[in-house]
């Protein structure tokens, strides 16, 4: 895998992210979910794919994600699709690309298409989740946990073996960035991936995902047994063999 470099895009940020050119006019953009970075299979197997094919690729790290400066807590979607744009007219420039989100990075991915709609040749999905913040945090909390955010403006989530620090300006930022409500007439190849087993985001977010696209050509592919993450070796074949089709379609 390349190695990592770092993008100053301000005077106290600093993004970690991967890319590698190539002279074909198009690059793969790898969003990753809440919480995550560029450690797992997905980016690799992303990357390695990109290689084989001489497609350019771009995956980064949000502030407070990650390598990426920032601390967790201050960051939200309005910062983090800021931070994609950026990278986004810095590294892949005037180039066509496909997006690829996982989770969170779906909803991040919805977010460019206001600023890059013409270069946007294509869309995949996986256990997409936009507006998570709200439909599946916010009205699932109880009235105590709810209290707790707003009166100590953190509250610390436990989700299996983790722990996802919730803040409050974290939720109030995501009502800003409603997704589901707007309709995008680009005319791209869109696939939405979802595991039949996921326990974190319903199938339906990624039906809702696809509803947003009028004039598109869409597709959902739900994997059996497949969980939220979709990161084993037999998934991962699955997400690939979906992205080169997309890119067929492009080149």
């Amino acid at each position: 895998m390349n190695k990592f470099k770092y993008l100053k895009i301000s005077n106290t940020k600093k993004i970690r992210y991967l890319s590698q050119n190539y002279k074909k006019n198009l690059y793969i953009i790898f969003l990753h979910g809440f919480m995550s970075d560029l450690k797992g299979e997905k980016p690799k197997s992303f990357s390695k794919y990109c290689k084989k094919q001489k497609v350019g690729f771009l995956g980064l790290e949000y502030s407070g994600h990650g390598k990426s400066s920032g601390k967790f807590t201050q960051g939200n979607i309005s910062k983090w699709s800021k931070e994609i744009k950026i990278m986004i007219k810095k590294i892949v420039r005037k180039n066509n690309f496909i997006l690829v989100g996982s989770s969170m990075g779906s909803w991040l991915a919805l977010n460019q298409f206001k600023y890059f709609k013409k270069q946007i040749k294509g869309f995949l999905g996986i256990g997409s989740a936009p507006e998570f913040l709200e439909r599946l945090m916010w009205k699932k909390f109880t009235k105590k946990i709810k209290k707790e955010i707003v009166k100590k403006k953190i509250y610390n989530l436990k989700h299996g073996d983790y722990e996802y620090p919730i803040s409050y300006q974290l939720i109030k930022d995501g009502r800003k960035h409603k997704v589901l409500n707007k309709k995008i007439d680009s005319k791209i190849q869109i696939t939405m991936i979802h595991g039949q087993k996921d326990e974190v985001v319903p199938i339906v977010y990624s039906k809702r995902v696809l509803a947003l696209f009028n004039k598109a050509k869409k597709k959902l592919i739900i994997i059996k047994n497949g969980d939220h993450s979709l990161s084993n070796k037999k998934n991962l074949k699955k997400i690939i063999l979906e992205l080169h089709k997309i890119v067929s379609n492009v080149i």
